[in-house]
């Protein structure tokens, strides 16, 4: 890989168990090249990710399933049911999503955890949609990921490295066991030359970027994780104790992949404290959580260290499953909406800053070209960094270093015109404070106009910019 600098009581019961290993998997000599994706690759990508954008959004059909796979409806029983208590179910489970759905293959020990097609592959598509929208590219970028704590199966290198070919992984584990299932996954899928395997030891690094394994991996632009949620071995054993019930599924995971002192909180708060020193040297870093309780934990500790571009999202499986997954960057592009903020008011405290404003709502019976002829007449009256215009995608986006609409901005320009001298500003001349999307979206009865706050660490300027614009709006309302 070469190297590049880049500008409610919380449900433990899942598919497959909570979590992943704590960190590492087998050492590999070989790094990971990826190609520069073609025109022809970019519109596969949009093919591949319609393809991949829905699934697994309604509940799992298994008589279809049987119908498709007839190891499946080995275990299928009677009315179509599984039965998820037991491991050989729930594996073949998993061996059938991954064959029909990613024409992936999967070798697992008996005794690690047998992860749950459905709630990883979230995690994957929610990291794509993180990845391309916190970027003025198109997506299909070559991205590296990190998967620290890959586990036996591999499943999320496997899954990202499937739906994007641009992607590569660099994946981690401590456990030699997990490792060498992970190579077999690997090799069994012709993966060798996009997955890079490590073999970590407890008291590394979870990011190895500046340590023994530097010169094999010199880029990762995102990191991930699913730790072990529970903080001791008698915590583990006693929640399955406690249980009024069986639990609804088969949980197959060793020790080693299920607790690790102060359980999720700490392990995250361990990558947060490398993220400090580490900073751009990865644009993202995230990982999944168990609790609702240990989001709320960590936007705390991203606040106290002055972190104000993240992210939080939320993964829902069947009725009964929850989990999140929290990211953020010390970069100035930024996600879109609906990637980072949770809509519910009870997140409301904990979410990011608001990143899309509507400036305008109006009948679809308006003309489309005269609330695009206004914005290209109100961004052509300032002076921005600049300024593109997509008349197929009707949305624009524009950057600046200042607030140019600001009626200080405008006295300052004014003072200079009649003196003739020039005031210097504290933002460098090539730094950009704000960037910006001006979307118009019409619908079948309305026509409305957003602002999307694309790159930048000062939400103020960003909602100055959008009132600004409601203002210059308004009329046509």
């Amino acid at each position: 890989m070469s190297s590049k600098k880049r500008k409610a009581p919380d449900e433990l019961d899942e598919y497959g168990c909570v979590s992943q290993a704590c960190s590492a998997s087998q050492p590999s000599t070989k790094a990971v090249e990826v190609a520069i994706p073609s025109g022809d690759q970019l519109q596969g990508v949009a093919a591949s990710d319609a393809h991949f954008r829905y699934l697994y959004d309604e509940e799992l059909d298994f008589k279809k399933l049987a119908e498709k796979d007839v190891d499946f409806a080995a275990v299928l029983q009677e009315h179509g049911q599984l039965d998820f208590t037991d491991p050989k179910a729930v594996m073949q489970l998993t061996k059938t999503l991954l064959s029909l759905d990613f024409n992936l293959k999967l070798e697992l020990p008996d005794d690690r955890l047998c992860p749950p097609v459905p709630n990883r592959h979230n995690y994957i598509r929610w990291l794509k949609e993180l990845m391309d929208t916190s970027s003025y590219e198109p997506p299909g970028r070559p991205i590296c990921g990190l998967d620290i704590g890959t586990g036996a199966s591999c499943i999320y290198p496997l899954l990202g490295t499937t739906q994007r070919p641009s992607w590569s992984f660099v994946a981690t584990d401590i456990d030699k066991k997990s490792l060498q299932y992970a190579r077999k996954n690997v090799v069994m899928n012709d993966l060798e030359d996009r997955i890079l395997l490590l073999e970590r030891q407890p008291e590394d690094p979870l990011i190895p970027l500046r340590d023994r394994d530097s010169k094999k991996v010199t880029r990762i632009d995102f990191t991930m994780m699913n730790p072990p949620f529970y903080e001791s071995k008698d915590e583990m054993l006693y929640s399955a104790q406690s249980k009024a019930r069986p639990p609804h599924s088969a949980c197959t995971g060793a020790p080693v992949e299920m607790v690790c002192d102060g359980g999720e909180v700490a392990h995250v708060s361990r990558m947060l404290k490398e993220s400090l020193v580490l900073k751009e040297e990865v644009q993202w870093y995230t990982s999944m959580l168990g609790k609702a309780t240990s989001v709320e934990t960590l936007v705390g500790k991203l606040k106290a260290n002055g972190i104000d571009n993240y992210a939080i999202t939320e993964f829902i499986q069947g009725n009964k499953t929850r989990r999140w997954a929290l990211g953020w960057s010390f970069e100035a592009l930024r996600p879109a909406e609906h990637v980072a903020r949770l809509k519910t008011s009870s997140w409301k405290k904990v979410s990011p800053p608001v990143l899309m404003i509507e400036v305008l709502n109006m009948p679809s019976g308006k003309a489309l070209e005269s609330i695009i002829a206004r914005i290209e007449e109100v961004m052509g009256s300032l002076e921005l960094m600049s300024w593109s215009w997509d008349a197929k995608g009707t949305r624009g986006t524009g950057r600046t270093r200042e607030n140019v609409w600001s009626r200080v901005w405008r006295r300052k320009k004014m003072r200079e015109q009649a003196t003739g001298s020039f005031v210097p500003t504290s933002t460098p001349s090539n730094e950009c404070r704000l960037g910006f999307d001006v979307v118009v979206e019409r619908g079948i009865s309305t026509t409305t106009v957003v602002v999307n706050w694309r790159e930048g660490h000062d939400a103020v300027m960003f909602e100055s910019f959008a009132g600004f614009l409601q203002g210059k709006m308004k009329d046509l309302g």
